[in-house]
């Protein structure tokens, strides 16, 4: 089924980040739409697709992840919050496929990738 997810997970303790806003945008000549703003459930995840279906299609999209709060809340003087926003802009070019797009973060760096 045609659809785009995503999860986050908090490489620093090993658990899934819960409660980190994320805001899906699609993007077409140089505009940015805001299609949908979520937050992370218990298990890093969003409750449902964030897209599908007929509304997925191909084109240019951004996820911006927003770590500082999270992260603010567990933060310290010795370890003060760097990262804040982090966007991710990717292509779907099948819309009939399923796209995963996680965020593995920690108070100092991240990664993403294409999941299954």
């Amino acid at each position: 089924m045609s659809r785009l997810t995503t999860h986050v997970l908090d490489t620093a303790s090993g658990i899934p980040a819960c409660g980190i806003r994320v805001s899906l945008y699609s993007l077409s000549k140089n505009q940015r739409s805001l299609i949908k703003d979520v937050t992370t459930n218990a298990d890093g995840r969003c409750d449902a697709p964030l897209l599908e279906g007929a509304l997925f299609k191909a084109g240019t999209y951004e996820l911006v992840f927003y770590v500082g709060d999270y992260f603010s809340k567990k933060s310290t003087n010795a370890n003060p919050v760097f990262l804040d926003e982090i966007p991710v802009r990717f292509s779907v070019t099948d819309a009939a496929a399923h796209y995963h797009v996680p965020l593995l973060v920690s108070p100092w760096a991240y990664s993403t990738y294409r999941g299954s």
